[in-house]
């Protein structure tokens, strides 16, 4: 029988189940096209959902239930609610988007995006290769039918398309080096197999042959050089509200099925797995920010740019371990886990703007579409600026204070090889500053392109209004976020 605590566990996952199939059921009888009904209800969801993450986050302690398979602790609890919030934020920002292209027609908009987050949160809260892996894939089919959610449209069925064959790929690689970890080690749970690691009766070459794979699937997820291919495709083919889902709250579930794998199963093969993250890295960084600059979409542009933000989120990983001292894991992971919250906070702002310059018939996905935005509306130029500038790194926002703390971690390893990596993070970072301030530039120098005003619903305005402040309040004060992150790592790391 299963125990009460194993239940505590997991209670938030079965309230986001139970409430997406009962939004699924109310759906079915709304006429309103607008879908006000579900769309309150899902909203009314998520922040309950968020609320109690956030209350269990406030426990220091790791709870595991279910024969050790799943696990609540700070960390996990604290990106389930950042997560929960993330997605309230992006169903805010595009049910007008979705309204004007027909997206609305039926309830699937909202009822997809809980079943993915659903598949986040398993994820996160997975201490099992097998538990993580559903969620991986409750999420991945989720996302699949999203972006092909405008079934008339033909880019977004391909992007629908390319997404599904290479995620299908990708899903094989890390299967097969789960697969393989199974193998040599006797064991699917995170905690035997890091026993069975550093007991050193496991043949270390299978070890390292299956990490390989297992790193190139976590690399496909969040998007790292040179499994990168999907994403810029898929970013400017997918809709616009569809693609911020895809770029927003999974980035939190890719950090923290990282941790999961490669910190609390594989941590004996450091080593090994942190040379693979410094190529990631190192890659990223390059194509990233060297192909951003010959967009002119937008979407493109960002997708380029996530890709390079993700190689400095895999550097704070890199730094954790150093010779065979965990001592500067704390510090790395945390920095990791900071960038990734404050780069998913940015995110939403600049493609929130995104959508609320788009409109029935005109997608707004050109940087050209963005001239003389500062003369038209200065409240989402300022908004746009400021996230273009959280992004590039530039202070007081809080992007800079997380690249900040990356190259901190890095530094404080005292290794030759690190200090070399922050060196190369800081050059890349300047290559990026360029096409980040283009669009400032485009904003506030050219001249319009339409007289059209800017206009959105009141609770838009709202949401992007306070997006807005937080990434500039954030930048102002990062301790009281910086010091949550470290929090919830050290007791993770503990657990």
């Amino acid at each position: 029988m299963i125990d009460k605590l194993s239940w505590m566990t997991v209670y938030p996952e079965m309230v986001l189940l139970v409430m997406a199939c009962i939004i699924a059921l109310v759906d079915l009888s709304t006429t309103d096209t607008h879908r006000t009904r579900t769309y309150v209800l899902t909203l009314l969801t998520l922040a309950v959902v968020a609320v109690l993450t956030g209350m269990q986050a406030t426990d220091a302690t790791s709870h595991y239930g279910f024969g050790g398979m799943v696990v609540s602790d700070p960390m996990g609890n604290w990106l389930k609610c950042f997560a929960s919030v993330a997605l309230m934020v992006t169903l805010v920002y595009g049910r007008p988007y979705a309204a004007d292209r027909g997206m609305l027609r039926g309830g699937e908009l909202f009822t997809m995006s809980m079943f993915s987050l659903l598949g986040i949160f398993v994820m996160i809260s997975g201490s099992n290769f097998l538990v993580i892996y559903l969620g991986l894939e409750l999420l991945t089919l989720s996302s699949y039918a999203l972006v092909a959610l405008r079934r008339d449209n033909a880019v977004a069925s391909e992007a629908a398309m390319k997404y599904f064959v290479l995620g299908a790929m990708a899903s094989g690689f890390l299967l097969y080096g789960l697969s393989m970890m199974y193998g040599a080690t006797g064991s699917l749970d995170t905690t035997e197999v890091f026993k069975a690691i550093a007991s050193r009766k496991v043949n270390h070459q299978v070890l390292v042959f299956g990490l390989v794979f297992i790193v190139a699937g976590l690399a496909f997820k969040v998007g790292a050089a040179p499994f990168h291919m999907w994403v810029p495709d898929v970013y400017q083919g997918a809709p616009t509200a569809v693609t911020l889902m895809i770029g927003a709250a999974p980035e939190l579930a890719a950090f923290a099925i990282i941790i999961r794998l490669l910190v609390e199963g594989l941590l004996p093969l450091a080593f090994d797995w942190q040379q693979m993250l410094a190529l990631l890295a190192i890659a990223s960084l390059l194509v990233g920010n060297l192909a951003a600059i010959a967009q002119t979409n937008l979407k493109r542009m960002l997708a380029y740019s996530t890709i390079s933000q993700m190689g400095f989120m895999l550097l704070g990983m890199v730094a954790g371990v150093v010779n065979n001292s965990t001592y500067n894991a704390q510090f790395a992971y945390s920095a990791s886990m900071f960038y990734i919250v404050t780069y998913v906070l940015t995110t939403l702002a600049s493609f929130g703007i995104i959508l609320l310059l788009a409109r029935e018939g005109f997608e707004s996905e050109e940087i050209t579409d963005l001239a003389g935005l500062n003369q038209r509306s200065p409240l989402y130029a300022g908004v746009m600026a400021i996230a273009m500038f959280s992004l590039a790194g530039i202070p007081p926002l809080v992007g800079f204070y997380a690249k900040l703390a990356v190259l901190q971690a890095l530094i404080a390893s005292g290794q030759g090889l690190y200090i070399a990596l922050a060196v190369f993070a800081v050059v890349m970072s300047l290559v990026g500053a360029f096409y980040y301030i283009r669009v400032v530039k485009v904003m506030y120098f050219d001249a319009p392109v339409t007289a059209t005003t800017v206009s959105a619903p009141r609770d838009v305005r709202t949401v992007l209004a306070v997006n807005g402040a937080l990434i500039l309040i954030l930048g102002i004060v990062p301790g009281g976020l910086m010091s949550l992150c470290a929090r919830a790592i050290v007791a993770t790391l503990a657990g």
